[in-house]
């Protein structure tokens, strides 16, 4: 696990030194909360306007669920991160990828199992109600 978050760290260090490089070399001499603020502004708005057409196809297409697991996905990740981190950092537990995994892999078989759940309740659904208008076509013509 720390070996994951040092090449992170290491990775989001490059961008950093880069971004400062081009500050320098164009002097525009942003501080470093100027540049985060600006970084994490584009990048989120770049997020923005690539999910926000794929939430909307889905939400009009009637997959809203598929909206609400992936936002759920995306909090699992963040809190399962930040748990290892706080654990790395209060000395509570021992930082590890695979308790990670295996959160993540958790959450995954209970939503398998729930779809499986939710599926067989629609079928059930739908079957009764085909069978309760079968019945009123059938009691329409019978009068």
């Amino acid at each position: 696990m720390s070996k994951f978050l040092y090449a992170l760290v290491g990775m989001i260090a490059k961008i950093h030194n880069y971004i400062m490089r081009l500050n320098d070399a164009f002097e525009y001499n942003f501080t470093d909360k100027e540049l985060h603020f600006l970084v994490i502004g584009i990048l989120g708005m770049c997020f923005i306007f690539v999910v926000y057409p794929v939430f909307k196809a889905l939400a009009k297409s009637g997959h809203v669920m598929v909206i609400a697991w992936i936002y759920v996905f995306t909090l699992i990740l963040v809190i399962s991160f930040a748990i290892e981190i706080g654990q790395k950092v209060t000395g509570t537990g021992n930082m590890d990828f695979s308790d990670i995994m295996f959160g993540i892999f958790g959450f995954l078989v209970l939503f398998f199992l729930f779809s499986v759940v939710r599926a067989a309740y629609h079928v059930i659904k739908k079957a009764i109600s085909r069978r309760i208008k079968k019945n009123r076509e059938e009691n329409c013509y019978t009068r």
